[in-house]
């Protein structure tokens, strides 16, 4: 998203708002990592308190997708951390949307790619690999399924059905 903001998006396209085809999340996420704009196609993950499946999809090539993970917003743990962060901007990775918390927070801000969460929390999450890959989720009050565009900035973070032509 050239120098486009999420604002001038809305802006553009109420016809895409209307139809529901383009979808504003409500504004619960913290901005971490340097990357404050960033967009991609979509990649969805389903865990609770569990970060298994997180660290497997960012050991992947990101080739400039998002994942976005329901982890049920809990803030019991984290379960995203500096390492998988590392290797999430190594591997070429746009994005990550944790719906819970990460840890390790100093670490991803020196990371060159966009982080968004909760919050942040100390205790580590468990290691039983329990999850669903690639199923719709819903969080920050939108249904999100794999596949669709996902555009955030420093304004919010939108969802759209299809890639937009900004």
């Amino acid at each position: 998203m050239a120098l486009v903001t999420t604002a001038e998006v809305c802006d553009a396209n109420p016809q895409l708002i209307l139809s529901g085809e383009l979808r504003a999340l409500k504004p619960i996420f913290q901005i971490y990592g340097r990357r404050q704009v960033f967009s991609g196609p979509i990649v969805t993950l389903k865990v609770f308190e569990d970060n298994v499946l997180v660290r497997e999809f960012l050991e992947e090539k990101g080739n400039g997708r998002v994942l976005v993970v329901d982890g049920g917003g809990s803030l019991r743990c984290a379960i995203l951390g500096g390492n998988p962060v590392v290797q999430a901007q190594n591997n070429g990775w746009a994005g990550i949307i944790v719906n819970g918390c990460i840890r390790d927070v100093d670490e991803i801000n020196g990371c060159d790619i966009g982080v968004r969460a909760l919050g942040s929390h100390p205790m580590k999450a468990n290691k039983k690999g329990m999850g669903e890959k690639h199923v719709p989720i819903n969080i920050a009050g939108t249904r999100i399924c794999d596949g669709e565009w996902l555009y955030a900035d420093t304004d919010g973070i939108l969802i759209s059905r299809t890639e937009l032509s900004v």
